[in-house]
């Protein structure tokens, strides 16, 4: 008969509050609430303990003040585009994000292509700024889950291949800008690359919308140790090389962070700069 909903000082993760008739409804995406028809009510605050009960409602303060570092990785990839995260529009937030990727890494193409879902709307920035067309070129299968948490390289491959096909009358004999969130091992990269140009396509130039990925998640997100991350190890040619692209272009740390606008120095940004707000373990130093 009690809720409780607490965030950590530094508000890593996203929490909403809403309500459902006389209900509170506590969740880390606001599309969930639509999906049941609650009310938004506001955002918990980090460092907030929210307590909902018989006795109606309270909002405590305990811990000491501490400096916002928001997960920018839920804009980049994790959270769903129809959701409104630490008071800004996913799908605004990646569609700036390819925008700002087609103004520094632009390219010459005849068609962007997103890898889907999390792509669009990146790829959708992209083409508006670039000016070149916007076209479906990989078709998902939505009974696929995520493949870059699969535990095992044989596993993800299989999901690859299960999870896109290509369309080869949009594909074939053209010059494809293909857009992605980021890239991780780089072996899923790889494949959809190969994907392509199987398919017919001429030139495949690959832009990712965020930077290089180069140290692990220690606050709730389930990104592999170091040593498997391709951006940690590889400079961006050898990246290049080793997917099989024509090109390949990240946006950088500057383009990423102005996409959230004034609110850049609230977010934890340490997946692509090894610079992490709360300590972690030593011996995780090595991972």
């Amino acid at each position: 008969d009690r809720l409780i909903a607490v965030l950590d000082p530094h508000g890593f993760r996203p929490l909403t509050l809403g309500k459902l008739g006389e209900a509170y409804v506590v969740c880390s995406e606001t599309c969930a609430l639509d999906l049941i028809d609650a009310t938004w009510i506001r955002d918990i605050e980090p460092g907030e303990v929210f307590i909902a009960g018989p006795d109606g409602e309270k909002s405590i303060h305990p811990f000491p003040p501490a400096r916002k570092a928001h997960c920018i990785f839920e804009h980049v990839y994790f959270a769903r585009p129809d959701s409104y995260v630490f008071g800004k529009s996913v799908n605004e937030v990646r569609t700036e994000l390819g925008r700002r990727l087609a103004e520094e890494q632009p390219t010459e193409a005849d068609v962007v292509v997103p890898v889907p879902d999390s792509g669009v709307c990146a790829a959708t920035g992209y083409s508006e700024a670039s000016g070149i067309p916007l076209q479906m070129g990989l078709i998902r299968n939505h009974y696929v889950g995520r493949t870059f948490i699969e535990p095992h390289q044989s596993i993800r491959h299989f999901g690859v291949r299960v999870k896109l096909n290509p369309v080869k009358s949009i594909l074939q004999g053209r010059r494809v800008v293909l857009v992605d969130d980021s890239i991780v091992r780089g072996t899923t990269s790889r494949k959809i690359v190969k994907m392509v140009r199987a398919a017919g396509a001429s030139e495949v130039h690959l832009r990712i919308s965020c930077p290089p990925t180069i140290s692990p998640c220690y606050y709730g997100v389930d990104t592999p140790q170091r040593s498997e991350l391709i951006g940690a190890t590889h400079s961006i040619d050898e990246i290049r090389r080793f997917i099989g692209a024509d090109s390949l272009g990240y946006l950088s740390l500057d383009g990423m962070l102005s996409a959230v606008g004034s609110e850049r120095k609230n977010y934890c940004t340490s997946c692509y700069t090894a610079e992490y707000p709360v300590a972690f373990p030593e011996n995780h130093s090595a991972y």
